[in-house]
């Protein structure tokens, strides 16, 4: 079953089940993914599983630096909102990698990419993007290829 059948099916769920919190964060993942998947079309490129990924990733990430800031301002209530919401998306994230998987996985995209120094980052970060969307912050391996090749 492909990742956007799996949202609907969650959907469908939800709705059965009556779990509002749930629901509305589904149909904002799908939503969000409507919203991109025009962007595409009016761009001429089709929506692939892992621009989806990418878009699922990136709502985690606005969601751990509102949940942060709600934490910091006081507001522990929203803050939880922000985490309930963060455990629904990755519900349909693949699994995170351990940070010894990343490791293993940032040294063999620099095997493969035969890179030699940081101007080659790109070139290693879009081998791993490719192969890794939503299983790892790629800010964090950043600085990972940076050491390697720095």
């Amino acid at each position: 079953m492909d990742l956007i059948t799996r949202i609907q099916s969650a959907q469908k769920e939800a709705m059965k089940a009556k779990d509002m919190g749930r629901l509305s964060t589904v149909r904002m993942i799908l939503a969000a993914v409507k919203d991109r998947e025009i962007a595409q079309r009016t761009a001429g490129a089709e929506l692939g599983e892992g621009d989806v990924l990418a878009l699922m990733g990136k709502m985690v990430k606005q969601r751990q630096e509102s949940a942060k800031v709600y934490q910091e301002g006081g507001r522990p209530e929203l803050a939880e909102k922000e985490l309930a919401e963060i455990r629904v998306i990755e519900d349909f994230l693949p699994k995170a990698l351990s940070e010894a998987e990343v490791e293993a996985a940032v040294a063999a995209a620099i095997a493969e990419t035969g890179a030699a120094s940081i101007k080659d980052m790109g070139r290693v970060m879009g081998v791993l993007k490719g192969n890794y969307t939503g299983q790892m912050d790629f800010g964090a391996v950043g600085a990972l290829i940076k050491a390697r090749l720095g």
